[in-house]
């Protein structure tokens, strides 16, 4: 029988960038694993393809093992570490940034989950059963935050959560429709920034926007794009927000290795 062919392995430079922050993670529950960068390759294997922890190939090692690797490394925060290194090294791109949001099905396998009163970012809307992600890139559309919601809930209640991520404010921040409300005019303003938001058409008072800044927006429409070529962001089968959250930031964090390596 032929060798599984496994294809999006971690290449040596990503690895250089992962090495510092995993190797140093802890502590671990029992043994720690054998080979951290195959736990990785493990990990950034089901967020592509999509596929449940337990039919992980065994070359990736035990599907169990990793999965509670990845569940110490979510739950520790170290996804947040990661991103939040890479965004900070945006220097001039962070002048314009720009936020929006999209919504992701979520499998039937999601629901289920122990929630009490937290509904883990799950609710109805009308595409059905899901969860809203939603982010804040800088200008060349690269995420600086994540935070997810409901479905249902509207673009702008999770406004102040991505602006609070991280320190550096917009000098510019585009925006659709869905974010033109006097609370986040006022607050970019306030904070230094010239918000480009179209106004709704039943505004007493209409706003125009700088066409050429505005038109920047596709980069934050193809960065959503990019981050549903992993399917386990494309379509939500983890019963956690914390967990689902994570396979984004990692789909994240490896578009910003790319940019990083190509510049």
């Amino acid at each position: 029988m032929e060798a599984l062919v496994l294809r999006g392995l971690l290449t040596d430079e990503e690895w250089a960038f992962f090495e510092p922050f995993v190797v140093e993670t802890g502590p671990f529950r029992g043994r720690p694993p054998g080979s951290h960068r195959r736990v990785l390759d493990a990990i950034f294997w089901v967020a592509r393809t999509g596929i449940p922890w337990r039919d992980l190939p065994p070359e990736l090692g035990n599907w169990n093992s990793v999965h509670r690797q990845y569940r110490r490394w979510t739950t520790s925060g170290l996804w947040d570490v990661l991103l939040q290194a890479l965004a900070d090294g945006g220097g001039d791109a962070d002048a314009l940034q720009m936020i929006d949001s999209t919504i992701v099905r979520a499998h039937h396998c999601a629901a289920g989950g122990k929630r009490g009163t937290d509904r883990q970012g799950l609710g109805r809307s009308r595409g059905g059963f899901s969860t809203k992600i939603h982010l804040r890139t800088n200008a060349h559309g690269l995420p600086i935050s994540l935070t997810l919601t409901p479905g249902e809930a509207h673009d702008s209640t999770a406004y102040g959560e991505l602006m609070e991520e991280r320190d550096s404010d917009p000098g510019i921040l585009l925006a659709d429709r869905g974010y033109d409300s006097d609370a986040i005019w006022q607050d970019v303003r306030d904070h230094g920034g010239q918000p480009e938001i179209p106004t709704k058409r039943n505004r007493r008072i209409q706003h125009s926007v700088q066409r050429p800044f505005y038109a920047l927006r596709n980069r934050i429409e193809r960065c959503i794009n990019r981050l549903k070529n992993c399917r386990r962001v494309a379509t939500r089968y983890d019963h956690t927000a914390s967990s689902f959250l994570g396979f984004v930031q990692l789909a994240a964090i490896r578009m910003w290795i790319s940019f990083v390596h190509a510049a």
